[in-house]
């Protein structure tokens, strides 16, 4: 053995201490939790987070939404009665507010926030910093030049030093050499992109909560007013107020929708082409007309109304035994399929000796099929004829509890017309009167208006997630597009007369492939300086 190697070396002949393992300290509590910030505040699990909220967002698009559209998760139940529960509970139709969707929201801004704050600290701060000092040995960094001028060495800084800033760097002088800065504009682009993304984070977290969007059918000639009690559903934000519904009415002049037909199968098929409804709008006591269409929503105060939808309110009047009328007045019904057959409900709680309802198809473009049941092959009313069945008995309305005005519970009504009763259904045209069995009264189809389904919303988050936007994209151009990147001048004064002999050399932070061809057209705008030569300008 030699004597001076240690005894424990890897080719000693004394025989190595037994491994015991490394030996690491136990984290206590706040270890664990300083830890676990670390691990939250970092980029990568950010970067996991926003993945993992993208495909939460998903079952929102799946499937309808209570907030956006109340009746398509109401059908939604009737046509999937086992699966409904399963994912009511798993609040997939509220997506959006859902706990585990709010817990990912929540981890995201957070770790944004965890991640933006230092990176902000240390930018301001290298900001702040000179240029770092010129490394020893230039012939190391990338593009080193050396080029040689006559001049003395206090002209050629000072023309380096003006023509680095020219440029754009940050200039500092160390001795006999120039150390020069640029590319800071690309980490304050990230940061800018990373804000905004905390923008709109905050902006729809926040901001989300004062919104509102509100459902209401809207007959022809009829008006509604943006009041509470107005809409047929309403959804508010956690953070709604009432009295901060913008005050304007809209009534509905007149819908006109315009149909092709399609052949190719032998079957006439009406293929809508535009709905178009036109509108009188008043808003803080002034008068406009407008449309409203399918993609063209219109703008109204501070919300935007939507057309949802579409049919036809046939006005039907109830008549007691003396011809008075106790119930007049055009009822939505509502579309089952493409040719606009509908169903409607009318309630009559008062005025005849019994409480009536009345349960009813509307066929737009009637035709009597084979088996003798009624179906509409046209939407437009080219022989309208509706049919209702009527029904005897306690319709709830006086119990206090909210009603659905578009169905009819029969379960514990009697039937009086149509299907087993042994009275045929009632059928009108347009026009017609039919009248009710056992005395009650009579039923007048009387006109045939139509109706829009509208959807009101206010949404204030669209500003903010605007500026936020266009700051992300312009950070992330930035980011993407700024080389940050470092240049030096190092002069040698090599005697008296002689002259001065220049070096230079860059160096980049992450991949410049510009950075040799840079230095290199310092060099040469600098030489050209120095000698009195006229150059290009540098680029």
């Amino acid at each position: 053995m030699e004597p001076l190697r240690p005894s424990d070396h890897h080719d000693s002949d004394a025989p190595a201490p037994p491994s015991s393992g490394i030996a690491q300290p136990k984290l206590d509590a706040g270890g664990w939790l300083r830890f676990g910030w670390r691990q939250l505040t970092s980029m990568r699990t950010a970067l996991v987070l926003l993945l993992l909220l993208a495909v939460a967002a998903i079952p929102g698009s799946l499937v309808p939404q209570r907030s956006a559209d109340p009746n398509g998760v109401v059908q939604f139940e009737e046509n999937n009665p086992d699966l409904f529960p399963i994912l009511d509970a798993l609040q997939v139709f509220d997506t959006y507010s859902s706990v585990w969707f709010s817990a990912i929201y929540l981890l995201l801004f957070v770790s944004l926030i965890g991640c933006v704050i230092p990176r902000t600290q240390h930018h301001w701060r290298a900001l702040r910093a000179a240029p770092p000092a010129t490394p020893a040995r230039l012939n190391r960094l990338v593009g080193h030049t050396e080029r040689r001028a006559p001049v003395d060495a206090a002209a050629a800084l000072e023309a380096g030093e003006r023509l680095l800033r020219r440029q754009g760097y940050r200039v500092a002088r160390y001795g006999d050499s120039l150390s020069a800065e640029r590319g800071y504009l690309r980490e304050t682009g990230n940061l800018v992109f990373h804000f905004a993304l905390v923008g709109v984070l905050l902006t729809v977290g926040m901001a989300g909560g004062f919104g509102y969007n509100g459902q209401r059918v809207i007959i022809e000639g009829q008006t509604f007013t943006n009041q509470l009690t107005s809409f047929d559903s309403f959804n508010p934000g956690r953070f709604f107020d009432e009295t901060r519904l913008d005050p304007f009415s809209v009534r509905l002049d007149e819908f006109e929708p315009v149909y092709d037909i399609d052949t190719t199968s032998g079957v006439p098929v009406a293929i809508p082409l535009d709905y178009t409804a036109s509108v009188t709008v008043v808003e803080n006591g002034v008068e406009r007309s407008g449309q409203i269409k399918v993609n063209e929503p219109i703008a109204i105060g501070g919300t935007t109304s939507y057309l949802l939808g579409n049919g036809f309110a046939p006005w039907i009047t109830v008549y007691d035994p003396e011809g008075t009328p106790v119930f007049s007045q055009p009822v939505p019904f509502l579309p089952q399929d493409a040719n606009l057959t509908s169903l409607g409900v009318v309630k009559v709680p008062d005025g005849l000796d019994e409480q009536v309802g009345l349960l009813g198809f509307f066929y737009p473009s009637a035709v009597t099929l084979e088996s003798g049941a009624l179906a509409s092959i046209f939407p437009e009313p080219d022989q309208p004829v509706l049919t209702l069945n009527a029904f005897t008995g306690d319709l709830g309305i006086n119990e206090g509890v909210p009603r659905n005005v578009y169905s009819l519970n029969v379960d514990e009504l009697t039937q009086i017309t149509g299907g087993e009763t042994g009275t045929e259904s009632l059928v009108l045209a347009l026009g017609d009167t039919a009248e009710l069995p056992d005395g009650l009264g009579s039923v007048e189809f009387s006109s045939l208006p139509r109706f829009i389904s509208i959807d009101v919303h206010h949404d204030p988050t669209q500003a903010g997630v605007l500026i936020s936007s266009v700051l992300a994209f312009l950070g992330l151009l930035t980011s993407l597009f700024v080389p940050r990147r470092r240049l030096w001048i190092a002069v040698e004064d090599e005697g008296e007369g002689a002259g001065v002999r220049l070096q230079y050399a860059g160096l980049a932070r992450g991949d410049d492939p510009g950075l040799e061809r840079a230095v290199t057209e310092l060099a040469d705008a600098h030489e050209a300086a120095l000698t009195a030569q006229p150059i290009e300008p540098v680029r």
